[in-house]
């Protein structure tokens, strides 16, 4: 079982790996993944193990609380967010008014403003008193820090409250023994003003990042947003329907439900009267408006355009189409990447690391002479300008964009491993029916019988009026091909279907006619037939003891299948498709297509197997195919990618499902992966490069060639901004346009 949890208090990347561990170590607790940018836990449990509520009261022991997050709701995430907001504000505020007065003190003359008329006593213990209320409303630091440092687990807080509590301790205890006379004006150095300005930075980049962040996961909101919150019944009451308006949450299956032009659809389900086009675009991504009839399945969320329409509602609640997108996409964005791993891992040692290099250096300073003023400046600089927040943020902010703008236009990815999967692909394989091929038999040309004197209109016309009277796919076709053409039938007397034959007739001459494969062509001569050499199905019209004409059939390329095909070559990847199909039809199809590599008569069971063997040779695999009978070659491969126009087989196998069954998506996907992938590695290298170029320089290391150290409060604002400008770059991604190919 799985379940999101949504975690308050969770402040940097060391306390997510530190919540990731600590579960991670529970009885009953399968996978653990938190998402820092987004503030929530993914875990996956033994039911009889543990349960929801062990694992909020797990978190509480570590000093954070946890509220269960029902997918696709937003109702207490929001809430949450502005409250979370508003308190952020609030605390930045009330530091930076109560901070003023001692930038005036400190700092005030060199800004050439008159001096107060104040002793030094009194303005010292101004700054100490509202030094200590600033502390006071920042006290969620220290608490959380302490507590951390107590546990062993330390975090960002930890370095915080350590370089602050050193800063403050420090000044508190000179200013006193300056007030009590101890200590003259030369002795007397503080940094109170380095301790509140590193608390007001902190603050303003809280606020800063918290605004931010939230705007990474607004491609849920807006998904949730599409819902409608009410829905018009039909109550079926003295014979008759009366309308109903109920909320969404009121829908029972195989209710009626009456959608006017302009509503949104309250539930998946079934036409059962009217015609209109609806406007899928929130779902699938398609621009242009699909035309719905009686019997068309129908989405809910998507938009009716201009008639009315009834529906039967199949699906409702949290097993709608929309409902599933929305639970896909949160798994997604709370699931990491293997390259966050290593960014994991740096995180959690990066803290004892940090506090033990600012140790090292208090002391080397101390060692080499320099007073005990100058030496904490350094350990507190240090402290401050490591804190890995944007190490932390790097990796989910990128994949939450990422995964947000595919789910904008009918690509689901499934997990953030997927997206670093689809750059090392080098090596595709298609399936053929229903994924290269549309799935549906097409008549591709009629044949006619010389000998018999009949033409291609009358051909059509007995073939169709058998076919009309059946369901085989084949008679479909060729009753879907006479009413294209506009070619009227007659009726059938003593109709009858021979399975695995055919179908046999008399016309309204009372003339035997048949429609079928050979088994039907018995007594017949046959010659006409071996004449024939074209790939595909055929099905023979016979009128009394003569073959009058043949149809032949095949499942018609995808428009965009040539194109998807060049595309991937182009790109230096490797192409197969596998098919069940024998090898003389599956070889036709690969060679209009440009696909050397054909694994025909492949039975759906040992599908995977091929794939396998790619995999043993060692390509990268990634298996295109429709999410029906491909599920196992999917789960085999190491990317799957369902072609399944949003069916819920689809949505279960595949790391990505590609909701409009448009192969151009295909592309589109590994080139929005990569591009999210590029996203990754920058935010990465900037974190990184960020704390590797300024540790060094806290530290003091540029002081005996320049002169120049670097001032606490200056390293607390750097800090706080890095972290915004890796979330900013992530927003960048909203800009990001998907290839037409």
């Amino acid at each position: 079982m799985k379940k999101i949890f949504k975690i308050i208090g969770m402040h940097c990347a060391s306390c997510a790996v530190n919540i990731e561990q600590f579960l991670g170590r529970q009885a009953g607790i399968k996978s653990v993944s938190v998402n820092f940018a987004q503030e929530t836990v993914l875990v996956e449990f033994e039911p009889n193990q543990s349960n929801a509520q062990l694992i909020k009261d797990l978190i509480a022991t570590l000093g954070y609380r946890a509220i269960e997050h029902e997918v696709g709701v937003s109702i207490h995430t929001d809430h949450l967010q502005a409250q979370n907001n508003k308190k952020l504000k609030n605390v930045f505020i009330g530091s930076l008014i109560l901070s003023l007065p001692i930038l005036y003190l400190t700092m005030g003359m060199m800004f050439g403003l008159p001096r107060l008329p104040l002793s030094m006593a009194v303005e010292l213990l101004i700054e100490m008193v509202l030094a200590t209320l600033i502390i006071i409303i920042n006290r969620r630091i220290y608490r959380s820090g302490f507590l951390g440092l107590w546990r062993r687990r330390p975090d960002m807080d930890s370095l915080i409250a350590l370089g602050t509590s050193a800063a403050y301790l420090y000044s508190m205890v000179v200013a006193l023994l300056f007030i009590f006379g101890r200590l003259t004006n030369k002795s007397v150095e503080i940094y109170f003003e380095s301790a509140v300005f590193i608390l007001v930075f902190i603050a303003l980049g809280d606020y800063l990042e918290n605004l931010t962040k939230g705007k990474t996961s607004q491609a849920i909101k807006n998904l949730i947003g599409l819902q409608p919150k009410e829905a018009t019944k039909l109550i079926l009451i003295n014979g008759e329907y009366q309308e109903q308006i109920v909320s969404i949450d009121q829908i029972k299956l195989d209710d009626i439900i009456l959608v006017r032009p302009g509503e949104r659809v309250p539930a998946d389900g079934i036409i059962i009267e009217g015609a209109s086009s609806v406007d899928e675009k929130m779902i699938t991504g398609e621009s242009l408006p699909v035309e719905k009839k009686a019997g068309d399945t129908i989405i809910g969320a998507t938009i009716n355009k201009n008639g009315i329409l009834k529906f039967r509602a199949t699906k409702i609640g949290q097993d709608t189409m929309l409902a599933q997108i929305i639970k896909v996409v949160e798994q997604a964005m709370g699931s990491k990447a293997p390259i966050q791993l290593l960014a994991d891992k740096i995180s959690f040692y990066f803290v004892p690391a940090v506090i033990g290099v600012a140790l090292l250096a208090l002391f080397i300073w101390l060692i080499i002479g320099y007073p005990l003023s100058f030496a904490l400046t350094v350990f507190v600089a240090v402290l401050v300008i490591a804190c890995p927040c944007a190490l932390g943020l790097a990796t989910p902010t990128a994949v939450m964009m990422g995964t947000g703008l595919a789910a904008k236009n009918g690509i689901l990815i499934k997990s953030a491993k997927a997206l670093e999967i689809s750059r090392r692909v080098n090596f595709v394989v298609f399936d053929k029916t229903g994924t290269l091929t549309k799935g549906e038999p097409e008549v591709q040309e009629v044949v006619i019988n010389p000998s018999l004197g009949f033409n291609e209109k009358e051909i059509i016309q007995i073939a169709a009026s058998l076919a009309k009277n059946s369901n085989h796919p084949l008679s479909q076709a060729v009753a879907l091909y006479s009413q294209e053409k506009k070619i009227e039938t007659f009726p059938v007397k003593d109709f009858q279907e021979i399975e695995g034959q055919g179908i046999i007739g008399f016309d309204n001459k009372n003339k035997k006619i048949m429609l079928g494969n050979k088994k039907l062509l018995v007594g017949l001569d046959n010659s006409f037939v071996n004449k024939l050499n074209s790939i595909g199905t055929y099905l023979f019209v016979t009128q009394e003891q003569g073959i009058v004409g043949v149809i032949l059939l095949a499942d018609e390329l995808k428009p965009s299948a040539n194109n998807v095909v060049a595309a991937l070559k182009k790109q230096n990847i490797k192409i197969a498709m596998i098919t069940g199909d024998n090898q003389l039809t599956a070889g036709a199809i690969g060679q209009k297509l440009g696909i050397d590599n054909i694994l025909a008569e492949v039975l759906p069971q040992d599908k995977s197997l091929e794939i396998k063997k790619l995999q043993d040779q060692g390509f990268v695999v990634a298996m295109v195919g429709d999410g029906i009978n491909d599920a196992p070659a999917l789960a085999q491969a190491d990317l799957g990618i369902a072609l399944g126009s949003g069916t819920d087989v689809a949505l279960e196998t595949g790391e990505i499902v590609l909701i409009k069954d448009d192969l151009k998506d295909v592309l589109r996907a590994m080139s929005l992966s990569r591009y999210t992938l590029r996203k990754i590695k920058q935010n990465l290298f900037w974190a990184m490069f960020y704390n590797t170029i300024t540790i060094p320089v806290a530290a003091g290391i540029l002081y005996p060639i320049t002169g120049w150290l670097l001032n606490p409060a200056l390293a607390a604002a750097a800090m706080a901004f890095s972290s915004v400008s890796v979330v900013l770059n992530a927003l960048s991604m909203r800009w990001y346009r998907l290839a037409k190919f």
